[in-house]
């Protein structure tokens, strides 16, 4: 009889538990549709249910790394790839409700959104460097680019700055920031986590290269 181990199950298991858990939000939001049980004010709701889901999935995404680095389970990696697309599926989603049920395509609404309202701009900043990003996430891409794909990845940075920034200026009109800052707190600590991990790894690189000379 095989051995179950947690590296084992989640060899097996994770990656169609990941896809399940990606394509979830939507299915719910399809069926609330279909139920008419999107809440009173449906757009709003949409719009504020695919932001969050959009950050969620972005947290996800930057867990991965981490936890592979902490629990050599090497094929975490392979969950990357789609948390990260889910990640902008949700993000575009959450646009195009702002820009089309919302605003409904008038733009003599739409841009003068952008100067009265700073997080806006600073969401639209964060969805147009998401968009690169999913463009170049096969390993097609990935091996044109060559160096150059891991330095535009690292895009992924700025926007976990910036998306919780845009989420944040939402929430504070409302003197609502409970939410908002659990996400902040998971971005902060999965943010520092590579800023150890780069600074151990230089320090070593360092130590080595001296032990060299």
């Amino acid at each position: 009889m095989p051995v179950w181990t947690l590296k084992s199950i989640t060899k097996q298991y994770g990656y169609p538990a990941i896809l399940v858990l990606c394509l979830f939000p939507f299915i719910r939001l399809v069926w609330l549709g279909f139920t008419n049980a999107l809440t009173a004010n449906p757009i709003e709701f949409i719009t504020r249910s695919t932001g969050t889901w959009a950050i969620v999935f972005l947290c996800c995404t930057l867990a991965v790394s981490p936890l592979r680095k902490l629990s050599n389970f090497n094929h975490l990696l392979s969950y990357r790839r789609p948390l990260g697309l889910t990640c902008f599926a949700y993000a575009l989603l959450h646009f195009l409700t702002w820009l089309v049920l919302d605003h409904q395509l008038d733009f003599s609404e739409i841009i003068p959104d952008f100067y009265k309202r700073t997080y806006i701009t600073i969401g639209l900043v964060a969805f147009i460097l998401l968009i690169p990003l999913a463009v170049t996430s096969t390993n097609t891409m990935q091996k044109k680019l060559g160096r150059n794909w891991k330095k535009l990845h690292q895009l992924i940075y700025l926007i976990a700055i910036l998306a919780p920034l845009h989420y944040w200026i939402h929430k504070a009109a409302k003197n609502n920031l409970f939410t908002v800052k659990i996400y902040v707190g998971i971005i902060g600590v999965l943010l520092a986590y590579r800023l150890f991990y780069w600074g151990k790894r230089n320090l070593e690189l360092r130590n080595t290269q001296k032990t060299i000379i």
